[in-house]
């Protein structure tokens, strides 16, 4: 195989799509360092493993010998990335961006080699735009096409309200390609509209028109909807070592599998020969060990990654844990389920109030841990250990 071909099928892995492939193909051809830029609003403080799906992108350009542009959005984000979005999104102050941009460094370097890292602000070309230039950026676009973009589409048919300034996101989002003179620019799929807007930017300003590549929104810990705080179905990067492990051992097995393609470095022939021994019988546990150990040795070091792991076994053996768990579906009508309700519905527990009583003598356990909350809901598609007692135990799957 190539260089190309072997570069090609890693810079491939996990991703979405890429536009052009053949254009990426022919810039790898070129035998240079390429461009590579990524952009971030610091919106939040804090990164979440769903965060990481872009950035190890760019760790695996990096180690291809391509320069990485980090581009944080300190003057889009005083604007608000309507991406996605069904209200108009409440701009940042300066001081909220500065603080944010300085946490996301931080972060990110413990994936990145900051040696090898260009970090840029789009304020520094922004911020000595003129009025009048800003108005001829703008005269690049039309509304028609603006409201070709699904969410804002959505809201003026719904007749939700749309700000003048939310059209000015896609346009500078794309003008930092031009100002960045990027080869190619990554970004989640919510973000193809905007990124297709830096290509169009870059040929009128008689540049060549950077490839997109976009990432897959990762799913949070319920394995349906995107890794998100707001929902508590995430894995924070700064979370302490045990609990980020014992979180990614409570993903189900087949989670795990998309897990492996965007959050782990493990070579495609090795996670291949994972998923045979599985097939052959053996215990996808031992696999995911592997990866939550990967994971949290990432983020704060092997030394405390084998201590999460050895806890976890010692909290997972005093369970005591059958090696045969009998399994169940529960149908849920809407969403998901209280935990409490759950237990009745998979005959654990007599009744509704039944369940809240042994939840708060501390006999409910979910995966190993002690349940504090039997209305915490779980959503469709989740599946669980669930256990009562030392007898009543039942592996639960939600279905719609």
């Amino acid at each position: 195989m190539s260089a190309t071909n072997e570069a090609l099928e890693l810079i491939r892995r996990g991703a979405e799509e890429i536009l052009a492939d053949g254009d990426l193909e022919a810039l790898l051809n070129e035998r240079r360092p390429l461009r590579i830029k990524a952009g971030f609003d610091p919106t939040a403080p804090d990164l979440h493993l769903g965060h990481t799906v872009l950035i190890n992108k760019l760790r695996q350009f990096q180690e291809l010998g391509h320069e990485i542009m980090f581009l944080i959005g300190d003057f889009t984000g005083m604007i608000g990335d309507p991406s996605g979005k069904n209200m108009t999104r409440k701009p940042l102050t300066r001081e909220q961006v500065i603080e944010n941009a300085q946490s996301y460094q931080a972060q990110v370097f413990k994936i990145l080699d900051p040696e090898k890292t260009k970090v840029m602000f789009n304020s520094e070309w922004m911020g000595k735009m003129s009025a009048a230039d800003l108005i001829q950026l703008a005269a690049r676009h039309t509304v028609a096409r603006m409201l070709e973009r699904d969410d804002f589409n959505k809201r003026y048919n719904g007749g939700q309200p749309i700000a003048i300034h939310e059209f000015l996101y896609p346009l500078v989002q794309g003008y930092d390609s031009v100002a960045m003179k990027a080869d190619v620019e990554l970004g989640g799929t919510d973000q193809k509209f905007n990124l297709l807007v830096g290509r169009e930017l870059q040929k009128y300003y008689g540049q060549k028109p950077q490839v997109v590549l976009t990432m897959p929104i990762l799913e949070g810990l319920d394995g349906v909807q995107k890794m998100s705080k707001s929902l508590n179905n995430y894995i924070g990067i700064n979370e302490p070592p045990n609990e980020m492990f014992g979180k990614i051992m409570s993903i189900s097995d087949e989670l795990m599998w998309r897990y492996f393609e965007l959050l782990s470095f493990e070579p495609i022939a090795k996670i291949k020969a994972y998923k045979q021994a599985v097939k052959d019988g053996g215990n996808p546990r031992d696999i995911k060990y592997g990866l939550a150990k990967e994971l949290v040795g990432r983020f704060h070091g092997e030394n405390d990654a084998d201590l999460a792991m050895k806890e976890f076994i010692a909290r997972f053996r005093k369970g005591a844990l059958p090696d045969e768990i009998p399994e169940m579906t529960v149908l849920v009508d809407d969403g998901g389920l209280a935990i409490a309700n759950i237990l009745k519905e998979a005959g654990l527990t007599k009744s509704t109030s039944d369940s809240i009583r042994m939840i708060k003598q501390g006999a409910v356990k979910l995966d190993g841990e002690r349940v504090e909350d039997g209305k915490r809901e779980m959503l469709v598609g989740s599946e669980h250990i669930y256990q009562v007692g030392k007898r009543r135990i039942a592996r639960v799957t939600l279905v719609g």
